[in-house]
């Protein structure tokens, strides 16, 4: 009997369409248990799904850790996968929004460096700032550029900039990919 629009057997996945759903979440815990302790503190995770992974790098055996996987994937059906990735994404440099918010302030450190006018433009968009610290930071910086010195000031600078300019939310990343096609059409 073929499937027409009408029924209801169009919206009842395949076996096949479930597997493959269920060994991409799979994948996705893999992925966390390959990241470092630090970074998994930092990632936004169910509490159940964070002990899972701390738990799975702990284990040493093989056939524990293959059981652990399966688990955090079992774990990974009941949680909405799509933050987790975001995050990863957000990690392995793929996403495009973040990305493009480090670069501006990337862009407003190197212009501060070139310009002191600059400064006043970014006291004035940011009353609160403390221009001393950061008039500091770019004399600093701009020493250790002449001196060929280790980029202390410069780095701090970054941060001190990151900490003025809030971080953009996250992107769906598959939303992100595909809207990045439809542009190029």
């Amino acid at each position: 009997m073929k499937a027409t629009p009408d029924n209801d057997d169009d919206l009842i996945p395949s076996k096949s369409q479930i597997k493959r759903e269920m060994d991409e979440l799979q994948k996705l815990g893999q992925a966390l248990t390959e990241l470092s302790r630090d970074t998994l503190k930092h990632l936004v995770l169910p509490d159940d799904l964070r002990s899972a992974v701390v738990e799975y790098k702990r284990l040493n055996a093989h056939g524990a850790q293959r059981r652990q996987r399966q688990y955090i994937g079992r774990i990974m059906r009941n949680v909405d996968p799509e933050p987790i990735r975001i995050q990863l994404a957000t990690l392995r440099g793929e996403n495009t929004h973040h990305n493009n918010w480090l670069h501006g302030i990337e862009r407003q450190r190197d212009r501060l460096l070139a310009d002191d006018k600059v400064l006043s433009e970014l006291v004035a968009e940011h009353p609160g700032c403390d221009v001393q610290q950061l008039r500091t930071l770019i004399r600093n910086a701009r020493r250790e550029q002449a001196e060929s010195r280790p980029p202390k000031s410069f780095r701090e600078l970054f941060q001190a900039l990151k900490a003025l300019y809030p971080e953009p939310p996250l992107v769906n990343y598959k939303q992100e990919r595909d809207g990045d096609d439809d542009e190029d059409a």
